[in-house]
């Protein structure tokens, strides 16, 4: 059932929106039915204004059939071998349906998807009743893409039976070391005896009494029920839509990993993630047993401020400023409730509330634009040995969808960077690990800050090339720069970094190559199709029409971009990337577009060569690579023991392996992290945030990749510096 969930994670999936008017010939769609028109609106655009346009034929029916499939039941837990066999009667004639606007093989997996669901939901209980014999030798094969379908009821039980006992057995071993008295680590401080005193008062006053084995195994089975009751309270607020939006999106995914159909909340969610805003309360919620609860308060919102509510909060009824009565969400849909939550900047709502102890009361809350400052890049002096650097953190290329001035990944690193400049830094390192992408412009305004003015990426589409340039002649920054990525730096992060490589502006650092993105995307609303519209919001499709190659021709598309220093981390060896996904365009050239190479290095090639030969030598950097392996070998095992004392002993075994990775947890840098003084200004009205930068800065001091950054930046030599120190001082 986790494949429910995919096309909600599409949110997250590397992206480039260029938002662009699809000037596809005009058509008219007068079909009632709101399926049949998703369906046939959809299949248009993407015949008319894909890059690569998929032949709907026998081939791309045998594709959908596979993946929708999957997607609906991807553990096999669901459906009979006997429903697959009727199933397999429509696998070449789904291109058919999809042409004529026939929904009869959706309708026939949904329905009896529904059905199989509802019997599972009988068979949980009755498994979960009953104790389970964790001395019997068994074992689970958690392989299931080479899993059959059951052949009977009775078997489909047993595969219920032995994933119920894997989750418990989970439980009960963690339940069972937690009784165990804790072993005192070699290099613990010694207590004090009067503490000693205290907590053997505080034990003595407060006896615990151990739980039998079998109260233990109880207690364990109990939180595996609950933990499946409140996943299939969630399977109970799916509606036939929800369904209908897997099965569109196994359509669309068909023609490339990168097109999705966004369903109306899900486009309203992929704004949010662009932006990295949200207008209304400040709080992140969720379902849970037929209540809407307060799942975290976003610092700085009109929740937070408001001090009224916390974490664990129920809401039970919402009432608008307009409106004399309150709308109870009690059992509510989460997607209709956060509706009517959420609402204009400035406009007041008024919230019943179960508070965390029981009590119920009303808050007033004024909703407001709640900025979530995790999404937006972050800067961190660095020093070292009495000199200063800059590192800027780029999570992902945001703009706002609706104004790019507003606010935008560009601006904002532009504004750190001139911060970083008044407290002197000497080299940069611009951090793009994890980093999946976003705007197409915020990447071209970015690379702008660090060339005088060129090429930055060149954009194809059908018959078509566009070269996309900064303009500007203004350099922010002109000093040395090193740029961070890994196997998940995508999209727009392998569009500034190629660039950065191609003009020898920048050395790039990190994973042998990144994610290897090199298409765009724009976002259609499928609305605009129609004239009179009385079947409500059509949603959006997230459709590639482009391909973006850089200024020396080849494109970043399954290649991604090469790093100058390679150094491993725990991606190594796993399969993450382009190369990952069904059906992605393939890898090629075009003709290189006129630059002019940065003339600012003077060792640019002889710096490379310094920072190589480091990370050869480097003890630590073996750690990582082997640990890689060892990730890599616990990610492949496919057989998981279901006897108590075999697990137990298993995970002993590899807490001993893991022993000798401690040293990575352990490292220290010996750098020395500083927040910028407007931050820290920030901080002495914001807890949170002060907490949040001393998180990053910990885990900035065991990194051994920006340590490696730092030393690259001292050994890049600049060929003009002292003209460029004495421009600085008449200024």
């Amino acid at each position: 059932m986790r494949i429910l969930k995919k096309n909600f994670k599409v949110l997250f999936l590397a992206v480039f929106v260029a938002i662009a008017s699809c000037s596809f010939t005009t058509k008219e769609f007068n079909e009632p039915d709101k399926d049949k028109l998703l369906l046939d609106i959809i299949t248009y655009v993407l015949q008319k204004g894909h890059y690569d346009p998929k032949d709907i034929d026998d081939t791309f029916s045998q594709g959908v059939y596979q993946k929708f499939i999957k997607g609906m039941d991807p553990l096999k837990r669901y459906f009979l071998a006997s429903d697959i066999e009727e199933f397999s009667a429509y696998e070449k004639q789904i291109d058919d349906q999809i042409l004529n606007k026939d929904l009869t093989f959706f309708n026939l997996v949904h329905s009896r998807y529904l059905e199989r669901l509802s019997e599972v939901q009988k068979i949980y209980p009755q498994v979960l009743d009953k104790p389970f014999d964790f001395n019997a030798k068994e074992a689970i094969n958690v392989d299931y893409d080479n899993h059959q379908f059951a052949s009977s009821e009775k078997e489909l039980r047993e595969r219920w039976r032995m994933q119920l006992k894997f989750s418990t057995l989970s439980g009960y071993y963690d339940l069972v070391e937690g009784q165990k008295p804790k072993k005192k680590k070699e290099g613990d401080a010694e207590e004090s005896e009067a503490a000693n005193d205290e907590k053997s008062k505080k034990k003595s006053a407060e006896p615990v009494e151990k739980k039998s084995l079998a109260e233990l195994e109880k207690d364990a089975r109990e939180t595996t029920r609950k933990s499946l009751d409140e996943y299939f309270d969630f399977t109970k607020d799916l509606q036939r839509k929800d369904f209908f939006a897997i099965y569109l999106n196994t359509i669309v995914e068909e023609f490339d990993p990168h097109s999705n159909y966004f369903a109306p909340p899900d486009k309203d969610r992929f704004d949010l993630q662009m932006s990295g805003k949200l207008e209304g309360i400040g709080a992140r919620l969720q379902k849970k047993n037929d209540y809407i609860t307060v799942l975290e308060v976003i610092s700085g919102g009109p929740a937070w401020r408001s001090e009224q509510i916390e974490v664990g909060d129920a809401i039970l009824k919402v009432k608008q400023e307009d409106e004399d009565d309150a709308v109870s969400i009690v059992g509510m849909r989460l997607d209709d409730a956060v509706k009517l939550i959420k609402g204009p900047k400035g406009t007041k709502v008024t919230l019943t509330i179960k508070n965390v102890d029981g009590t119920i009361s009303d808050k007033v809350l004024i909703r407001d634009v709640v900025e979530l400052e995790e999404t937006y890049a972050k800067s961190s002096l660095v020093e070292k040995d009495g000199h200063k650097f800059g590192l800027v953190n780029l999570p992902q290329f945001y703009f706002d969808m609706h104004d790019y001035k507003e606010r935008n990944a560009a601006s904002d690193v532009k504004k750190e960077i001139l911060r970083l400049k008044e407290e002197g830094m000497e080299g940069l390192v611009f951090d793009l690990r994890n980093n999946g992408g976003g705007s197409l412009r915020t990447a071209v305004d970015i690379v702008g800050l660090f060339i005088e003015s060129g090429p930055v990426v060149q954009v194809a589409s059908p018959g078509n090339k566009e070269v996309l340039r900064d303009k500007g002649t203004e350099v922010v920054w002109d000093g040395p720069l090193v740029i961070l990525v890994n196997e998940l730096s995508a999209s727009a992060s392998e569009i500034l970094a190629a660039a950065m490589q191609d003009y020898k502006r920048a050395i790039i650092i990190g994973s042998e190559q990144t994610y290897g993105k090199g298409t765009v995307q724009n976002l259609v609303d499928l609305n605009r199709w129609l004239r009179n519209n009385d079947l409500g919001d059509l949603g959006a499709l997230k459709i590639t029409s482009q391909k973006f190659y850089r200024v020396n021709g080849g494109s970043t598309q399954l290649e991604g971009v090469k790093s100058d220093v390679v150094m491993p981390d725990r991606y190594s060896y796993i399969d993450i990337g382009e190369k990952d996904y069904d059906n992605p365009l393939p890898y090629d050239k075009i003709s290189p577009a006129t630059i002019k190479l940065w003339d600012g290095y003077i060792d640019y090639e002889e710096t490379i060569k310094k920072s190589k030969a480091r990370m050869a030598e480097s003890e630590i950097l073996q750690l990582y690579d082997d640990n890689a392996k060892w990730i890599k070998l616990r990610r492949d095992e496919k057989q998981i023991n279901l006897n108590f004392d075999e697990y137990t002993a298993e995970i002993e075994r590899r807490k001993e392996e893991t022993k000798r990775f401690e040293a990575m947890d352990k490292y220290d840098n010996k750098l020395n992290f500083q927040s910028l003084p407007y931050e820290i200004a920030l901080m002495e009205q914001d807890t949170t945030l002060s907490e949040k930068r001393k998180r990053w800065h910990k885990g900035l001091k065991k990194d051994i990749y920006v340590e490696e950054a730092i030393h690259v930046l001292q050994d890049l030599k600049m060929a003009n510096i002292k003209v460029k120190k004495m421009a600085d001082i008449k200024k």
